[in-house]
């Protein structure tokens, strides 16, 4: 009887441990990067505002640049966490301040805009030390 099963076991063992090799199939990758196009006779105006309720650099001011960034029309956000400070140049035809407001709501409900003025150039301002 035990020649029996250590036969069985080693036939079990001798088939089943064939090398198959897996299917392994390539799925093409269908993220492209679209790259913005601005228009260079457009009319670029510049925004700065406050943005009460971020809580970190990295995950709210990060966030809500990055939001602001990818609208079209946008053609550069900066996001200044210490200073609370949005700092926006867009295309008027294709970009109101309220489009600006709203990007930045909807990045996350405790998110608020004040403040909101258009300038000639970006305030370079430090932030103050705490």
């Amino acid at each position: 009887m035990k020649t029996y099963l250590m036969t069985f076991l080693m036939a079990v063992a001798l088939f089943s441990c064939k090398n198959q090799e897996a299917d392994v199939k390539s799925i093409p990758n269908k993220t492209t990067k679209v790259e913005k196009k601005l228009d260079p006779n457009a009319t670029y105006a510049k925004a700065e505002f406050k943005i009460e309720g971020m809580t970190c650099a990295m995950g709210c001011a990060k966030t809500i640049e990055k939001k602001m960034a990818k609208m079209d029309g946008v053609k550069t956000a900066k996001v200044d966490f210490e200073r609370e400070l949005a700092m926006v140049e867009y295309d008027e035809a294709m970009v109101t301040p309220n489009n600006l407001e709203a990007t930045v709501s909807k990045a996350g409900e405790s998110y608020k805009v004040k403040d909101m003025k258009k300038v000639e150039s970006f305030s370079t301002e430090e932030a103050p030390e705490k």
